[in-house]
């Protein structure tokens, strides 16, 4: 997978969260100042190249579909921050947020929750 830049990774979650959408109705998902047609139109053909989305044509309007299922792009982009930033280690990534408080005793107690819960389903 081709890494996204900051604007395709907002267009992708537009996709992913209506499942498909034409070029207006992404627009409509994105945050204010929205940026113009033409843009999110150029954005579109780009992600269609990279793989990431594919088109067809209703009438004179491009429907837009995710080709990348959210979860896979998720494990394999956080996978390369967990080995680039946190020496491969996600116990290292939790240990940054939480030495940060950016994740709460409660929160570890789920994701420990979390963890013993798929022990128990092997």
């Amino acid at each position: 997978m081709t890494p996204l830049t900051h604007q395709e990774e907002e267009i992708m979650r537009c996709v992913w969260q209506l499942g498909s959408c034409n070029v207006k109705q992404a627009i409509e998902l994105l945050s204010v100042p929205r940026p113009p047609y033409t843009t999110v139109a150029s954005v579109f053909k780009n992600l269609e190249r990279k793989g990431y989305v594919a088109s067809r044509l209703e009438g004179n309007t491009y429907i837009y579909r995710p080709a990348i299922d959210e979860q896979d792009y998720k494990r394999t982009f956080l996978g390369n921050v967990v080995g680039s930033y946190f020496k491969n280690s996600y116990k290292e990534l939790v240990t940054f947020f939480a030495r940060d408080n950016k994740i709460s005793s409660d929160e570890l107690r789920e994701i420990i929750d979390l963890i013993n819960k798929g022990e128990e389903d092997k």
